[in-house]
């Protein structure tokens, strides 16, 4: 009985360490994973973007306007990971 009793206390006692580590390495993993997509869809826009105003220059407003309506959707979910992470490391303080 007392080995389990000093294992319950060393579990209490680093039980908040744990909590601020775990949402630490959420917020990490969260900033990794929420920057990837926006960066391959806005690269993705971009590219085709080129592509059209290089084969139809005089289009270039109209391409430009709906690349860059594109590319701020994309980013909203970066914005929401960063959020997210923010939060995480709200809870960890």
């Amino acid at each position: 009985m007392d080995a389990t009793q000093s294992l319950v206390e060393a579990i209490e006692k680093f039980a908040p360490a744990i909590k601020s580590a775990a949402a630490l390495v959420g917020a990490g993993i969260c900033m990794g994973f929420g920057a990837i997509g926006p960066g391959v869809g806005e690269g993705f826009a971009a590219g085709k973007a080129c592509e059209g105003i290089s084969r139809r220059p005089e289009e270039y407003s109209q391409l430009f306007r709906t690349m860059l309506i594109g590319q701020a959707v994309s980013e909203s979910t970066g914005i929401y990971s960063l959020v997210i992470a923010l939060l995480l490391i709200g809870k960890a303080g």
